[in-house]
């Protein structure tokens, strides 16, 4: 069912200093912020060949980021995201096998203007994925 790795996303206190980073010490591509209201959180990719690298931050005070950071005041790996070709499909599949998705269980628009939605991190051996309809 899921299909490439589309991108780890990790949580970062400082959005400009981690992009930073990753321009001049790594070299990568890095691409500009842009804000994401329905998820609460501002964010920066960076191009790899065969991936992406998502930095997340806070946008607002009910960020969800904020209370990982709060945990992670350094920051850290929050999540991993597999693309689906059927969001809706992969979704009821995976409901099928009591797995719990997070939310009202529709997909949102995510960071790229494709569905998207959160699998519970305690059905996936501690680690919260995303999916993404490709």
């Amino acid at each position: 069912m899921i299909g490439r790795l589309n991108h780890v996303a990790i949580a970062v206190p400082d959005l400009e200093a981690a992009a930073e980073q990753y321009r001049s010490a790594l070299g990568a591509n890095v691409g500009a912020p842009q804000d994401e209201p329905d998820h609460g959180v501002t964010v920066i990719f960076i191009e790899l060949p065969n991936t992406k690298i998502e930095l997340l931050y806070p946008l607002g005070d009910a960020s969800p980021i904020q209370g990982f950071l709060d945990k992670n005041p350094a920051g850290g790996i929050h999540h991993i995201c597999y693309e689906v070709d059927d969001i809706l499909s992969a979704r009821d599949h995976l409901i099928e096998t009591g797995a719990r998705v997070l939310g009202s269980g529709e997909p949102k628009i995510g960071a790229h203007g494709k569905p998207v939605l959160f699998l519970h991190p305690k059905d996936f051996n501690g680690c919260l994925v995303e999916l993404e309809q490709v």
